[in-house]
């Protein structure tokens, strides 16, 4: 169920579903990159103005799903008009800074987006543009990525399936109903 923050600004009810901690995993595949399943955490929050902010931390996984090392940060802000066009500002730690566009679909929370600009740094890798597509899907939240560089065209390269991880503000209402001691709840 997607519930609405009371303080949630109303140009960003359509973006409700994306709010909240979400954890998963993907495989990221590129040329001339590391091919490697990844765990993924991913944040969208708000403050009560007409913005999410959003931080993704992906890390490389072993073969038994353990964290290896950290595979690329980003972070950003997303916007919706009235017409459901979707904008993001987004800057990732391997220095390059985009602005997305795109919009929400008419009649499902799925989101598809492009790149509109590309800023990098001298030392960041090649990177021409993208495409990513975001879809709330039976209560979980998948994406997947796509992007070129001046020597491979635009390919799919990272995907993942998160789910939303619980916050504990939701449920501790319900503690005041176990016992005193702890140990009745379990016997």
């Amino acid at each position: 169920m997607i519930e609405i923050p009371s303080d949630l600004h109303p140009q960003l009810v359509p973006l409700a579903f994306l709010l909240g901690r979400w954890t998963g995993a993907g495989v990221h595949d590129f040329p001339g990159a590391e091919q490697c399943n990844f765990g993924q955490e991913v944040v969208f929050s708000h403050d009560g103005r007409p913005f999410l902010a959003y931080t993704s931390y992906t890390w490389v996984l072993d073969a038994e799903g353990n964290k290896v090392r950290p595979l690329e940060n980003e972070t950003g802000f997303w916007r919706i008009d009235a017409e459901r066009k979707v904008d993001i500002t987004l800057t990732r730690d391997e220095g390059v800074a985009e602005i997305w566009t795109g919009e929400l679909a008419p009649d499902k929370p799925q989101i598809d987006l492009v790149t509109d600009a590309v800023a990098r740094l001298a030392g960041a890798p090649d990177y021409s543009g993208g495409k990513r597509l975001y879809g709330y899907v039976n209560g979980d939240l998948m994406w997947v990525g796509e992007k070129s560089t001046p020597s491979v065209e635009l390919r799919p390269y990272m995907s993942a399936h998160l789910k939303k991880v619980p916050d504990p503000r939701e449920w501790i209402g319900d503690l005041k109903d176990l016992p005193d001691d702890g140990i009745a709840f379990f016997k």
